[in-house]
């Protein structure tokens, strides 16, 4: 477990499933059983039809790089040491989700739009894991 000094997501009624998974190292996204879309964040009816028909359901951890920035200079006390990757996620499953990209040198070189990445989980305490990205295996 890394010494995060971070701060730590509160689970709510809503998004309880989701970190109750990351802290077992699966990503489950909210799957709506009425139009069969996914959607992030967790919410009580979905954003694409409004219908309260949701389901869990686990999903790749596979995805593509949409956007990054690199982050020379971090806020203070922040837990992340700089510089670090800024990114959001699209999941093969369509929704996006903003994260760290890890495993790779913060150097605008070595990344790119639209890379192949894949979830790994941060062990941060005993009862959260956070779900951060890296280049996929399959990567060059």
């Amino acid at each position: 477990m890394s010494e995060y000094t971070g701060p730590l997501p509160v689970p709510t009624p809503e998004t309880r499933p989701f970190w109750e998974a990351t802290r077992r190292h699966e990503l489950l996204l909210q799957r709506c059983r009425a139009c069969g879309r996914h959607h992030f964040y967790p919410r009580g009816a979905c954003p694409h039809c409004l219908s309260a028909d949701l389901e869990w359901q686990r999903v790749s951890g596979r995805g593509s790089l949409h956007t990054f920035t690199v982050v020379h200079r971090g806020a203070r006390n922040f837990p992340l040491p700089s510089p670090y990757v800024l990114a959001v996620v699209e999941l093969e499953e369509g929704p996006r989700l903003m994260t760290n990209l890890v495993g790779i040198e913060a150097d605008p070189a070595h990344i790119r739009i639209g890379m192949p990445v894949e979830v790994v989980f941060d062990d941060v305490t005993p009862d959260i894991a956070l779900p951060r990205f890296r280049p996929a295996a399959t990567a060059s």
